[in-house]
């Protein structure tokens, strides 16, 4: 038995695809605790598709709780206007070992997509 069944989780790679929404959150959150605002913003600037509104986020991250991905955390001691109403959300080790999977599951997408000569290799930006 392996250790994600034998903790209750399911393999991680048996997980993925993920949306795009569950990428996004997954990536925002790899860095570090963020609250939902937060969340929003990092995967605007992150790019790649359609602004995250709040009923996807709030929608996801439901989602993303039970299954374990994330989990709700105490966030840093604040004072202010949202302190006290603010909740955060961390990445989870089996959070990360998912979004872990969907990465490797891209590369090989994109490996494939290369060697059909349907995407060109980055090249490197000159600073």
């Amino acid at each position: 038995m392996s250790e994600a069944q034998s903790t209750g989780n399911p393999d991680p790679a048996g997980l993925v695809p993920l949306t795009p929404a569950v990428l996004a959150i997954l990536l925002a959150l790899a860095d570090g605790e963020k609250h939902g605002y937060a969340i929003m913003q990092a995967a605007a600037a992150a790019g790649g598709g359609a602004p995250m509104g709040p009923g996807t986020l709030y929608g996801s991250l439901d989602r993303m709780l039970r299954a374990r991905l994330v989990a709700e955390s105490d966030g840093p001691d604040e004072t202010g206007g949202h302190a006290g109403s603010r909740r955060y959300y961390r990445l989870t080790e089996f959070g990360r070992r998912v979004l872990q999977a969907e990465i490797r599951r891209l590369e090989q997408t994109l490996a494939l997509a290369r060697r059909k000569k349907l995407a060109g290799r980055r090249r490197a930006v000159a600073s």
